[in-house]
């Protein structure tokens, strides 16, 4: 039996001051944004872009197949729109170009200076490509640099040495927007910078940075902005959502799947073409096709995942499960899935003509890119960080990573792989209430760095539960939480398939928050995880 973790018992007062300990004074004022030219070869970069539209040269950008890349493109996109100079732009696609601005996406370009959104950082061979024809590459990103940079005209991003940009943790998109300002400044033109929030609230979102400081002010007003843009592709999310106020929930778990799945299964283009819709019909012609592959996304994720569950060697410290002509744009997520049911770092690889390209995925401390880097002479490639990370190596050595990898692992501390739980304390019963709702949406944006208050639910009784959606794959619980209160309470747990316990009582971590539904506010209490 699990140990349950020792947390308070929290009333509203004591919640709100633990809610506001996370903020720690930091400037959230937009006005107190430092100044793009702040950042290592920004005010270069900006130059050499302004002397190219005086000159009427020929510009290209490159974005990458995320949704920080896509937005990134759309931004810049858009900026070139506003200001009347046209821009080539190119993504790649992830099954026939890889990842980034690479020698192969440059012969499809025809640009006398090229510049990068969200990647670039490791492009060397792109870099020498350019050099090569006489091309003036800037590379803008926002990636850990390597201790060796590409040879480019000019490389932006706050995490390269020297770089005196105080905000280290910011996406490609903002990265793109704080460049695109100074060239603003640079043509002397007026562009009110503020129109972007909306697309720098999605990237912020989806890329998944620390939602304290200036991301969160730029997130929050960019959500607000959201609800009120004409723009055809907020018209739609909008719709989409049917919502009073959009949330950074409602941007990470509904609209982020849709754009990122363009460049999962298909092509990035087709996110783009929605970002830059004119047009509501347009905007909603593309978000169709989004939501289809979004469908289609989960299908191959629910088929891969079952198939991936067999191959678990359950003794394995580390998941290592590889199979022939996996999706490689959702074996990043199968391997989430493996680490939230197994409670295990996973790494999970696709063979494509002799060559394993995969993802794996870290729980609690266990450094899963220093195990990765551990077998380094086994790959081709690979890159990451702590909990999260890429690789590629000829298939037939697979089997030789998994048992070396887990022969390493073996040396890692057991209490490394416990998952962190963040659980702020326990809530009596009658305490779960709309105050309480109207008191957590006083400190959203809610997301890394500032996550959604999970609560423990201890020895509850399990009056029922139920199975619900169109393939019976999500649960509806029914609780009592107090053996001497008679009222029950519900809660719905996404994805997990659950039964009633033996025992009939169950402790677990849940969430509040508010459903809407045809017009109706409800609290809705989602289950995190069963202990």
């Amino acid at each position: 039996m699990r140990t349950l973790p020792e947390v308070p018992l929290l009333d509203h007062a004591a919640l709100s001051e633990f809610l506001a300990r996370r903020f720690g004074g930091a400037s959230e004022k937009l006005s107190d944004l430092p100044h793009p030219q702040e950042l290592k070869d920004a005010r270069k970069g900006a130059e050499r872009l302004a002397r190219a539209i005086r000159s009427n040269e020929r510009i290209a950008v490159v974005g990458d197949y995320d949704v920080d890349g896509v937005t990134s493109t759309a931004i810049v996109k858009r900026f070139f729109n506003l200001i009347g100079y046209p821009l080539e732009t190119a993504i790649p696609n992830r099954f026939t170009d890889g990842y980034g601005v690479s020698p192969g996406i440059l012969e499809r370009i025809d640009a006398d200076v090229v510049f990068t959104v969200d990647n670039g950082i490791n492009a060397f061979a792109a870099a020498d490509a350019c050099r090569a024809r006489g091309i003036d590459l800037i590379i803008t990103d926002h990636h850990t640099p390597s201790d060796t940079l590409p040879d480019a005209y000019a490389i932006i991003n706050p995490k390269q040495r020297d770089c005196s940009y105080p905000y280290k943790e910011i996406c490609g998109a903002q990265v793109a927007w704080l460049f695109m300002g100074l060239l603003k400044q640079e043509l002397e033109l007026s562009v009110d910078m503020r129109q972007f929030f909306p697309f720098l609230a999605l990237a912020v979102i989806a890329d998944v940075m620390p939602l304290v400081g200036f991301n969160r002010s730029i997130v929050k007003t960019g959500l607000e902005m959201m609800q009120r843009s004409p723009l055809p592709p907020f018209v739609m999310i909008r719709d989409y959502l049917n919502r009073s106020a959009i949330t950074s929930e409602d941007i990470a778990f509904q609209v982020a799947p849709r754009i990122n799945s363009a460049g999962r299964l298909e092509d990035a283009k087709i996110a783009l073409d929605f970002l830059l819709a004119e047009t509501t019909e347009k905007a909603f012609e593309q978000f169709e096709l989004l939501s289809a592959l979004n469908t289609l996304r989960k299908e191959t994720e629910a088929q891969t995942t079952e198939e991936a569950m067999l191959r678990v060697s359950p003794d394995d410290r580390v998941i290592v499960v590889a199979g022939e002509h996996w999706n490689e744009g959702v074996v990043g997520i199968v391997a989430s899935r493996l680490v939230s049911r197994f409670q295990k770092p996973a790494i999970v690889l696709s063979i494509h003509n002799g060559i394993a390209k995969g993802s794996g995925r870290s729980i609690g401390n266990v450094d899963l890119y220093a195990l990765i880097k551990s077998q380094e002479e086994l790959l081709d490639k690979f890159g990451g960080h702590k909990m999260a990370a890429g690789l590629s190596m000829p298939g037939e050595r697979v089997e030789q990573f998994r048992r070396d990898i887990n022969k390493v692992a073996e040396g890692v501390d057991p209490n490394d792989f416990i998952p962190h739980t963040d659980i702020v304390g326990e809530l009596e019963h009658h305490m779960i209430n709309f105050e309480l709702l109207e008191l957590l949406e006083r400190f959203e944006p809610y997301g890394e760095g500032n996550p959604r208050p999970r609560f423990l639910l201890r020895d509850a009784e399990v009056v029922n539960v139920k199975l619900f959606g169109s393939d019976q794959s999500h649960s509806r619980l029914e609780l009592r939480p107090s053996k001497t209160h008679p009222k029950t309470i519900e809660l719905v747990a996404f994805r997990q398939v659950l039964e009633c316990p033996d025992s009939r009582t169950m402790s677990c971590s849940y969430t509040v928050n508010k459903n809407e539904w045809n017009g109706r506010v409800s609290l809705q209490l989602m289950l995190e995880r069963v202990f």
